[in-house]
């Protein structure tokens, strides 16, 4: 587990979020039944505010400071998801073509996404079904992207 700046509570799960500076490195998918966090400072604030108008409104362009770690490569795979619109989901192959790259690669950059929802790692799913997310191919983290996907399909 996490040294978490703050845990929010969203509406599939919590959210743990990590802090260097003023900002965001990480953002993570917590069980429901984590504790959420009473002592936010202004970063925390305008976080919880930029999630409160994305579940307003699923095509929200979130005005937040945030810097994903990762590899050249897992860098520019993020990038590219960043420029996927809510509601309309790619697929890992469709992306990998796009980028000149496998597939399976992009899954896996996919998987190590440190900032999910800003950087919209949800919005690739595989050629017959939904695929995997944050590594894992059943269960709760697939339960938040089912969610994640029919919640922006208001944005259409």
């Amino acid at each position: 587990m996490h040294d978490y700046d703050a845990i929010l509570d969203a509406p599939p799960c919590r959210l743990g979020a990590i802090f260097t500076g003023d900002a965001l490195t990480r953002l993570d998918f917590l069980p429901a039944d984590t504790p959420v966090s009473s002592h936010w400072d202004a970063r925390v604030r305008h976080l919880a505010r930029e999630l409160d108008a994305y579940w307003q409104n699923p095509a929200h362009a979130f005005d937040l400071l945030f810097v994903p770690l990762g590899t050249p490569f897992q860098l520019r795979v993020w990038h590219a998801l960043m420029s996927i619109p809510a509601g309309q989901p790619t697929t890992y192959g469709g992306l990998a073509k796009q980028l000149g790259t496998a597939a399976r690669a992009v899954g896996q950059a996919c998987g190590s996404n440190p900032l999910p929802l800003l950087i919209p790692c949800h919005r690739v799913v595989a050629a017959r079904g939904l695929g995997g997310f944050m590594h894992s191919a059943v269960g709760a983290p697939l339960d938040v992207k089912t969610w994640l996907l029919a919640h922006e399909r208001r944005a259409d």
